[in-house]
This record gives C-alpha cells, sequence and structure tokens, in this order.
C-alpha cells in the first residue's frame, strides 16, 4: 500500500467541527431534545437534608398520591444491585440506610410530567439521625478517614539530601475544586424492548461503562443494555463516571412502568449531586543551591475525595505524576492521601489531577525564585529536564526532552518577555496600589491512561456500494472535535472527499468492550482503531482494483475519489460497486491498543505514558492591592500539537482549556458550610469566566513538529494540556502580589479570587 505523503488530502487541514452548522442553528440533537413518545415519563430525584446519618424513616405516601405520580423508587426497588460505582460497590443508585452527603439521592419519583415530579418529591417525610459531617481536608485528617489507601513513590535519600541543600525552604499551597458547568446537565432517556431489553440515551463519555452498570442495577447480562450517545453539550470528566447512576435511574424507572423515562437534572441539582475537580492540600519541603536549582524535594498530596472512591486512584495518582511538571527532581519523594469526606465523590475533570499537581510544583519554583531573588523563568529553566537530567520520579526517563527548552525560549523571545519584565518592574516601582504581574510557565503533560486497560479502542466501518462511507466507534463527542477528526482519517485512508463520510453515535451495539473519552486520549485511541479498520477494506478493494488493472495491489493509489493504477483507474464508487458485485467484504472493525504502557501500580515501576505533550504560556496581569481585583491583559501561548489533524479545532481546544484553568484559578470557587451544604450551587454564586475576562490580546500558536511516537498521523493530544497553560496566571498574581515586598515568598491560594488576592497582598505587607 501507499506510504503516508508529506500533505494529506484531508488530514491536517483546518476543517469546521462536523456539527458547527448544527450547533450554532439550535437544530443540534442533545438527550432533551430526542422526540419524546406518548406516554413518556418524568424522573425527579428526592434528596438528602443531611449530609450525614443514619436514614431511621422514609414515609413516601404523600409522594405516591401527590397529582401525576405514576410510580416511586427507592433503592430497593434495584432487581440486581443497588451500586453505581465505578469499582468498588461504594456508591449507592439510591441511599437505602446510610447518608453520606446532603443532597444525595434517596428515591425517585416518576410522573407524568417533569413538573409534577419535581413538586412530588418535595413531599417526603424523611428521618434521619444526623451526625456531625467531615467536610474539609483538616476535618478528613482529624478523622482519619480515606477512600482509599495511602500511597507513595518513596526515597529513603531525601531526608539526607534536604539536609546537605545549601538552602531550604517549606509552606504549603491550597488548591481548591471545580464545578464542570456543562452547558447540558446530566441526562438520560430509557427506551424499554422486548424481554429484558433496553436502549439508553445517556450524556456520557463511557458508554461501556453505563452499559455494564445499568445491566447491574437490572440485574440482566450486557447483551440486554444499549448505550447510545450521539454527543453531549460538555462533560469535561464529569460525565466519565457519574452519567452511570442517572442512566441506570431511568432505566430502573422504564423497567417498573413499562414506559420511556427521562431524566434530566436541573441545574441546582446538578451541582448537588455530582462530583468536582478534587481540591488538595499540597505540603512541600524543598533543598536547593545558590542557582535555585533542585536537590531534593519532599511532596505530601492530600486530596479531598468526597464519601467514595469514584476515580480517585487515577485522579490523585496523576497528580503525583505531574508533580514534577517539567522539572528533574533528583531525589524526590512524593505521598499521597486520599481523604474521605461527607461531600459528593470527587471525580474526573480535565486534566485529571495534573493540574492540581503541577500548580504544587510551579508554586514551589515561584516561591525559589522569590526567595532568591531572581526571575522565576529563569529558576524554572535551570530545573528543566535535559539529556543526562531526565528521569522522573517515578522512574521513566522522559525521552522527547528536546522538545521542552526551544519551545520555551521560542515564547520568551515571541512574547518580548524580557523586555516585557523591564517595563513591569518600572511600573511597579512608581505604582503604590496597582501591580502588575508576569509569568511564563510550561507544560509536560503525560498522554495515556495510566490504568493499562483504558488503552483501547475500537472502531467499525461499512463502505456501501456508491461509494459512501459509514463510520463509528467507540469514542464520544462532547463539542471537542472528536468525530470530525476521526472521520478526516477515514477518508483520507480511501481517498475520498469527508462528505463521503457519515459519523454516526457511538452505540455498545456497535462496538463494545470500549474505554471512556478522557485522559487526551479519545483521538489517539478512536483514529488509529478507525485508521486499521478502514485499512482492511482498502486493501480488499485494492486487491479487486489490482486483478482489473493487471497489477498488484501495493501500485494501488486512492486520492481525490478515484482509484488509479496502471495508467489505469476507476471512480472510487464505481470500485466499491464491483467489489458488492464480486462479493467482496466492504466491512471491517478495527482494534487498537497502546503500545509500550506498562506501568505496575503495585511495584511502581514502568511506563506509564506512551508520550508527553508539551506546551507554554506567558501571562500579564494587572492587581488592584486595596481591592484585591484583578485583569488578565495579555497571554501569549505556544503549544505542542504535533502534526496537527486539525488545527482549527486543536487552536478551539488550546483557548478553551486556558480560558477553562483560568476560571479554576481565579474566579470559580467552591464553598461547603459547616453542614456539608454546597453553597455555591448556581450562576448566582459560582463564577465561571465570561468574555470580559478573557483578554484582548490572546496569541495563541501552534508547535510544528511531529510526535517522535506513531501517534495518529504523528499528531499528539490536546484535551486537557492546555488547562494547565492557565497556571502561568496564577504565577502571574504571585509575581504581582510579590512586588510588595520582594525577596519574601508569596502565600496565595487557588483559586486567586480578589479575597485570596487580598488576603496574600496583606500577607505580604506583614499585615496578617
Amino acid at each position: 500500500m501507499r506510504a503516508e505523503p508529506e500533505t494529506l488530502a484531508v488530514v491536517h487541514d483546518s476543517l469546521p467541527h462536523d456539527s458547527a452548522r448544527l450547533h450554532v442553528t439550535g437544530r443540534a440533537t442533545y438527550i432533551d431534545d430526542i422526540p419524546e413518545p406518548a406516554g413518556t415519563l418524568h424522573i425527579a430525584l428526592g434528596l438528602s437534608p443531611k449530609a450525614r446519618g443514619q436514614l431511621v424513616s422514609l414515609d413516601l405516601s404523600e409522594v405516591q398520591s401527590a397529582e401525576g405520580v405514576v410510580r416511586v423508587i427507592t433503592g430497593h426497588d434495584a432487581p440486581g444491585k443497588n451500586d453505581t460505582s465505578p469499582h468498588l460497590g461504594d456508591e449507592p443508585m439510591l441511599a437505602t440506610d446510610e447518608i453520606a452527603f446532603h443532597g444525595q439521592a434517596v428515591f425517585a419519583v416518576v410522573a407524568t410530567s417533569r413538573k409534577a415530579a419535581r413538586i412530588a418529591a418535595r413531599l417526603a417525610r424523611m428521618e434521619i439521625a444526623s451526625e456531625k459531617p467531615s467536610v474539609s481536608v483538616d476535618d478528613a485528617r482529624a478523622e482519619g478517614g480515606r477512600v482509599l489507601p495511602d500511597y507513595a513513590w518513596e526515597n529513603p535519600r531525601v531526608a539526607d539530601a534536604l539536609e546537605a541543600s545549601p538552602l531550604r525552604l517549606s509552606g504549603e499551597i491550597e488548591i481548591g475544586g471545580q464545578e464542570h458547568f456543562y452547558l447540558e446537565g446530566q441526562a438520560a432517556f430509557a427506551f424499554p424492548g422486548e424481554g429484558e431489553e433496553m436502549l439508553v440515551h445517556s450524556s456520557t463519555q463511557h458508554p461501556s461503562e453505563v452499559q455494564h452498570i445499568v445491566a447491574r442495577v437490572l440485574g440482566v447480562a450486557d447483551h440486554n443494555v444499549t448505550i447510545e450517545c450521539r454527543r453531549m453539550g460538555g462533560g469535561f470528566g464529569g460525565k466519565e463516571s457519574q452519567a452511570s447512576q442517572f442512566a441506570a435511574i431511568a432505566a430502573l424507572a422504564a423497567r417498573l412502568t413499562g414506559r420511556p423515562c427521562k431524566l434530566r437534572l436541573d441545574r441546582d441539582d446538578d451541582f448537588v449531586l455530582t462530583g468536582k475537580r478534587h481540591d488538595f492540600l499540597t505540603r512541600y519541603d524543598v533543598g536547593f543551591d545558590e542557582e535555585g536549582v533542585v536537590q531534593a524535594i519532599d511532596l505530601q498530596l492530600d486530596a479531598r475525595c468526597g464519601y467514595s472512591a469514584d476515580l480517585t486512584i487515577g485522579v490523585v495518582d496523576r497528580a503525583m505524576f505531574h508533580s514534577d511538571n517539567a522539572y528533574f527532581l533528583p531525589e524526590a519523594q512524593i505521598a499521597s492521601r486520599r481523604l474521605k469526606t461527607n461531600t459528593v465523590s470527587n471525580t474526573a475533570f480535565r486534566g485529571f489531577g495534573g493540574p492540581q499537581g503541577m500548580v504544587g510544583i510551579e508554586a514551589v519554583m515561584d516561591a525559589i525564585a522569590h526567595q532568591l531573588g531572581r526571575d522565576p523563568l529563569d529558576i524554572r529553566k535551570a530545573n528543566f529536564y535535559r539529556p543526562g537530567r531526565d528521569l522522573t520520579p517515578y522512574g521513566m526517563t522522559v525521552f522527547d526532552i528536546e522538545t521542552l527548552l526551544p519551545l520555551v525560549e521560542r515564547l520568551e523571545l515571541t512574547s518580548d518577555y524580557r523586555a516585557r519584565r523591564a517595563e513591569i518592574a518600572n511600573f511597579n516601582a512608581h505604582s503604590p496600589i496597582l501591580k502588575k504581574g508576569l509569568a511564563l510557565t510550561p507544560v509536560k503533560f503525560g498522554i495515556s491512561f495510566t490504568l493499562k486497560h483504558l488503552n483501547q479502542a475500537g472502531a467499525l466501518v461499512h463502505v456501501y456500494s456508491d461509494g459512501s462511507v459509514m463510520l463509528n466507534h467507540g469514542g464520544t463527542e462532547m463539542g471537542q472535535g472528536l468525530y470530525v477528526k476521526v472521520a478526516q482519517v477515514v477518508a483520507d485512508v480511501f481517498g475520498i472527499a469527508l462528505d463521503r463520510v457519515k459519523i454516526t453515535a457511538t452505540s455498545t451495539a456497535k462496538v463494545p468492550n470500549t474505554g471512556p473519552t478522557a485522559a487526551s486520549s479519545g483521538t489517539d485511541l478512536n483514529a488509529m482503531a478507525a485508521k486499521i479498520a478502514a485499512e482492511t477494506i482498502r486493501s480488499r478493494m485494492a486487491e479487486e482494483a489490482g486483478r482489473r488493472f493487471g497489477c498488484a495491489a501495493e501500485n494501488i493509489a486512492f486520492s481525490d475519489g478515484v482509484v488509479r493504477g496502471n495508467g489505469q483507474d476507476i471512480a472510487f464508487g464505481a470500485l466499491a460497486k464491483a467489489c458488492v458485485l464480486e462479493r467482496i467484504s466492504l466491512s471491517a472493525t478495527g482494534f487498537y491498543s497502546t503500545p509500550g504502557i506498562t506501568w505496575d501500580r503495585n511495584t511502581k515501576t514502568g511506563r506509564p505514558f506512551f508520550y508527553f505533550a508539551y506546551g507554554a504560556a506567558c501571562s500579564e496581569v494587572i492587581i488592584d492591592t486595596m481591592t484585591g481585583e484583578m485583569k488578565l491583559t495579555r497571554a501569549d501561548i505556544l503549544h505542542d500539537c504535533g502534526r496537527s489533524l486539525n488545527p482549527a479545532i486543536d487552536i478551539g481546544q488550546i483557548e478553551g482549556g486556558f480560558v477553562q484553568g483560568l476560571g479554576w484559578l481565579t474566579t470559580e470557587e467552591l464553598v461547603f458550610d459547616a453542614e456539608g451544604r454546597l453553597r455555591t450551587h448556581a450562576p448566582s454564586t459560582y463564577k465561571i469566566p465570561v468574555a470580559s475576562d478573557i483578554p484582548a490580546d490572546l496569541r495563541v500558536s501552534l508547535w510544528h513538529e511531529p510526535n517522535r511516537e506513531e501517534a495518529i498521523h504523528r499528531s499528539k493530544a490536546v484535551g486537557e494540556p492546555p488547562v494547565m497553560l492557565a497556571i502561568s496566571v496564577f504565577s502571574a498574581i504571585a509575581d504581582a502580589v510579590h512586588s510588595l515586598a520582594p525577596g519574601k515568598p508569596v502565600s496565595l491560594r487557588a483559586p486567586a479570587t480578589p479575597e485570596a488576592i487580598l488576603d496574600a497582598c496583606d500577607a505580604q505587607k506583614g499585615l496578617a
């Protein structure tokens, strides 16, 4: 078969999102837009008014007799197991005895309208023998509760190395959580079929897991349950594991009533019922020399996990994996505690713990620079991985480290960092109230699931007799452009126009046993699986073309909708028709598993990542030291996407990820009161970034360098790494605060809200 040309006809082009027109015209179909058959029922949930205790009694008589109510469901009604946890059996679909967090679902009301169900849900009489909840990291440490055992990469040399270091510094940083705030809330629409069959339209990133959990709750085999997802209105990790509960409730309601049942969460309920990004308290003890080069570091990561494990094992592990970011730490010990609290279980969020780990080490770099009175960028560059200093704390060699320093130095030059640093110093010297800050921070993000079995994907490709192509794979579309990228790859294999490839909804009935669309691996995995399937069909077609043209199959070329060989040609559609007449199969499955992933969590050895994606951002801010107000005035971004499959889509992901990270680190503050109630549960109290938060001067460029690993067309993943570019904003704020008292490390918590900035300013001035 032909070798891949340097420039492909469809791949690497900036093509629009496959649903772009539908998005902007409001015609894209989401779960709540699916036409409702006659007799469709609607579900509302009854929530616990307490955060911790035993459910003594539950009187649902008034609920059952309310107008429009058809059925009331509790956890005891599950024919199978009342369990929607991904792994450990610690998350009941509906609580039956123990109450673990405020707002936990206790029962479900199934009614003829959504309004009737919601009204009826408030009529329950619930008696709970309440206890004082554990809410904060300090509460959890005091109680000693864990959702999983402690885990660490011990290093017996660290203590001596710290003692031998010329200089030493210790501190801590609070790192807040984050609400996903997807535009489409959690939703599921279940349709009962013949016998035990159940079709569920679920807004989920992991259809296979939802299939398995719905089957578990219903007490049926997986093959009786089909999960379908055409698109989500955003996910960001919040629909990786947590969509399962709502799909299971909808499916159970459909099974018990024999009618289609839909569950769509109200925004406030969605806030209360669903997990967030894990918040961390990170402590560090670092030894370094007079040049700011780290000699040793001891890191303790304490994560508030909520009441159950959920995906904490992977999230906190990844925080540990990324606690080095771009820096060589000669002697490092990294430990973690996964703390149990009476709050909703935290879950996956874009970056999957990586952002929290990176914020910690970047705070360390800033603290060293502030202590030494040096430019933080110089300290960062002095500690970069480089040849001979390329072994991570978890024992993996950073094999492609040559990308890091040139990328950062390119951005240092194009952002005019040095001149702006001098200008800002002059501004701050003459401005007593307003202070500016500047920071350039790197990103090194490992790509792959750290759980080996998740690094697999399947695809199904059909070529019809007219030459049109149908494509299906296990990845889910949540607005990130996965579908169009995979379609580009398939179109290129056949040498046809993109509009000849039809993308169909993700369905467990078509591609089984898939992993979640997460960990930035959606395109890497699914595009490669689809390419393998398409190449199988192309090989069969090439054999037939070679027979017709009198040449070997390897001399057949597919391009521009035409198949050529031996001086002859035939339209792709005509060849497809000929293959059908010759009884040649034009359908194939493809399967791909990421090579070289060997991480063993028990022995703490191996290679957890296929490759690393790099990036850097330079951000400039101005703060008001009297009020704590902050404005991001300029951001320059240079990001590594390898040979981008679709530069326009990737730039959109970079911009979106940066802004989402900006929100996490500056405005999005989660507040739980002492009783475990989430007080920031709506847009009125929880502040995501808006248009005015985006700097008027935002410059985004791609670093053009092929992936050294054989990823799909030498591209690199782009879903999660851009979130961490926003750490430059947090460091820039710290830089502005530092100008109030040079030489003194800054104490700034994340998110850096006006209150947090004002507290840091007061501490820097010695007023707190």
